[in-house]
């Protein structure tokens, strides 16, 4: 007999999620409840489950929940409280910062991709630091073609062109560093040691970018295999810039462009080492939007976006290289 979650409709017969039987860790974990917050399951002023029940329903141990809840709070997803839980935020957070009471209005990357697959020809360039966000989003898009098709038996999506430009990995970016393990005083910590921990969190960052990547590419090229987009272009290219912002372009229609903050707060390795560093938060962070106006090509928007797709067009030939 299937045994589900009453809250939120999940099985958790096996101790696993509802991925066909996905093994769960730290990073998979993570991926999922980042999800899970984007695409409303988890609503904006909800509490989450228990760990207990998280530990139950993924089939991973109370301390992998807690890692991840730790690192959910870091980036700005979730507020916890010692004998509350965990509730997602109204506006993302900071370490260290109290949530204003009348948030301003961001532009969102969610209503953003939405748009663009509402086209019939789905095309992106996008310019960022790892494709994290842009990862949760379009798979969310990708089920939601697939579910359509079920529904009504018609291919809506007839092409997808998605070019993305990555930092090389041969840069040396000033984010994340290291700083010092948790709770260490400074004094311990000599330049060859904190060299390592460098060494171990820009690994981490790259991992999370390869991953993400990853499983961008396959969630639309799988749309492809499966006769559910005629057409599906995946380029992405890697470029010898230290991104300072993230760019989403839909060519001559819009864009959003968001400077990355640089803060200090907790990273968490994979041995459960807790790192003191100064990072950028990508998920979460502020995004303004520039529209194209048809009429008016000196406005700001069409400016905006005019120049900035120049600016990406020049990285993508001159500077970039096949990832």
């Amino acid at each position: 007999m299937v045994a589900v979650s009453k809250r939120y409709g999940r099985d958790v017969s096996s101790g696993r999620g509802e991925g066909g039987g996905r093994e769960y860790n730290y990073s998979t974990l993570l991926e999922e409840l980042r999800v899970r917050i984007a695409d409303g399951t988890y609503a904006v002023g909800q509490s989450l489950p228990t760990q207990r029940e998280f530990a139950d329903e993924f089939g991973v141990s109370r301390d992998t929940v807690q890692r991840v809840l730790r690192e959910l709070k870091d980036e700005g997803w979730i507020q916890s409280r010692q004998g509350s839980g965990s509730r997602v935020v109204k506006s993302p957070i900071h370490s260290g910062t109290i949530p204003q009471e009348a948030p301003r209005l961001r532009a969102a990357l969610g209503p953003f991709v939405t748009r663009a697959f509402a086209q019939p020809t789905v095309r992106l360039d996008v310019f960022t630091l790892t494709s994290e966000s842009l990862d949760a989003h379009v798979r969310l898009q990708a089920e939601h073609i697939r579910t359509e098709y079920i529904r009504t038996g018609k291919i809506t999506t007839e092409r997808i062109e998605l070019r993305m430009l990555l930092p090389s990995e041969s840069v040396q970016l000033p984010y994340p560093r290291a700083l010092k393990p948790m709770g260490e005083p400074e004094e311990a910590y000599g330049p060859e040691q904190l060299d390592r921990l460098q060494e171990r969190i820009q690994e981490r960052l790259r991992g999370i970018t390869r991953r993400h990547t990853t499983s961008l590419r396959e969630a639309l090229r799988n749309l492809e295999t499966e006769g559910l987009v005629p057409s599906v272009a995946v380029e992405v290219r890697s470029v010898p810039l230290v991104p300072a912002f993230k760019l989403y372009l839909r060519p001559g229609t819009e864009a959003l462009f968001g400077p990355y903050e640089v803060v200090k707060r907790s990273i968490s390795l994979d041995d459960e080492t807790e790192v003191d560093a100064l990072d950028v938060l990508g998920l979460g962070s502020t995004l303004i939007r520039h529209v194209n106006d048809e009429g008016d090509p000196n406005s700001t928007g069409s400016v905006f976006i005019e120049s900035m797709q120049a600016w990406f067009d020049a990285c993508w030939e001159r500077l970039a290289v096949t990832s």
